[in-house]
């Protein structure tokens, strides 16, 4: 299916967003050999961080697992932009892995679920292609506030 990846973004009417600028000393996507790396993606869209705060379940002033899996999804947006601004979307053979990072309120334990809003992006775009190894880490604090982060390492042709 390789080659066919802008007709099956279209088919699902996903339209991959602006390459987001970095925000420090880094590129965001580089290639070495046949495989890309992203930097970490937070979940920016149009230049703002679209939310904010630790992630944590039935508490008030945080981020409930469901918008941060929303915003999880983003980020692989964002990923998914870096890759193509890079190399392009249609050379993309396959994802490789996602590692994740969840700001987590004391007591939270759901990161996988949080960071199955990437994973399930990636899988129903790719496919089978889409199928990665992956890290879902809780961690204290992320940039900007940042309830998620996440980035990609994908073969590409």
């Amino acid at each position: 299916m390789a080659g066919t990846w802008t007709q099956r973004l279209a088919e699902l009417g996903i339209e991959l967003p602006p390459v987001v600028s970095p925000v420090a000393s880094y590129v965001p996507a580089v290639r070495t050999g046949n495989l890309v790396y992203t930097a970490g993606q937070l979940p920016i869209v149009a230049g703002e961080l679209d939310v904010a705060g630790k992630v944590h379940e039935g508490a008030e002033g945080v981020v409930n697992p469901d918008q941060a899996n929303a915003a999880a999804r983003q980020c692989a947006l964002n990923a998914l932009a870096a890759v193509d601004g890079l190399v392009g979307i249609d050379s993309v053979v396959r994802i490789v892995k996602v590692v994740g990072f969840v700001a987590s309120a004391h007591g939270f334990t759901g990161q996988p679920g949080v960071i199955n809003g990437a994973s399930d992006l990636l899988g129903e775009i790719f496919g089978e292609n889409g199928v990665h190894a992956r890290s879902a880490v809780g961690v204290a604090e992320l940039p900007m506030g940042a309830p998620v982060e996440v980035e990609l390492i994908v073969e590409v042709s």
